[in-house]
């Protein structure tokens, strides 16, 4: 693997992009969530970024879960280690629109749950004030029964 951050333009015929890169795709991966539209929508995003080594973006109105975490088949020299029985997606996968060359930068970026919440503040009503119930009824509820 080369040091040498080369262009795409300038790569010769026959070059392979992956030669000179670091092997950005291989260090995590991102699945498609649905748009963040209440308090509860926001919470659960909260608690997704509570188990570390994740983030979630905004990508063209697109929200997604990043995992952050190297593919176990990834060797110290960036290639694969199981090229020949890769699955499908990394087949599939193209240089055409990789991150090679950019910036990852994304629309919206969040890597903590104080950032999820500030957002939620910033675009939803303000929450409703629960009631506090009194000592009697707290006392009186009982755990759901579950039936086997």
């Amino acid at each position: 693997m080369s040091t040498v951050k080369v262009k795409r333009s300038d790569l010769k015929p026959g070059e392979v992009l992956c030669s000179y890169c670091t092997a950005r795709c291989c260090r995590y991966f991102a699945l498609p969530i649905e748009t963040p539209e209440n308090w509860e929508d926001f919470d659960h995003m909260r608690w997704y970024i509570m188990h570390g080594h994740c983030a979630i973006f905004v990508d063209e109105d697109s929200w997604f879960l990043m995992v952050y975490g190297d593919c176990k088949y990834l060797l110290p020299d960036h290639r694969c280690g199981n090229y020949e029985d890769r699955p499908k997606i990394c087949r599939s996968y193209t240089t055409d629109d990789c991150e090679y060359d950019n910036d990852g930068t994304y629309d919206r970026l969040f890597e903590t749950p104080e950032q999820i919440w500030e957002y939620a503040h910033a675009v939803l009503p303000p929450r409703k004030k629960k009631q506090k119930k009194s000592q009697e009824s707290v006392h009186s509820q009982k755990l759901p029964v579950v039936h086997v």
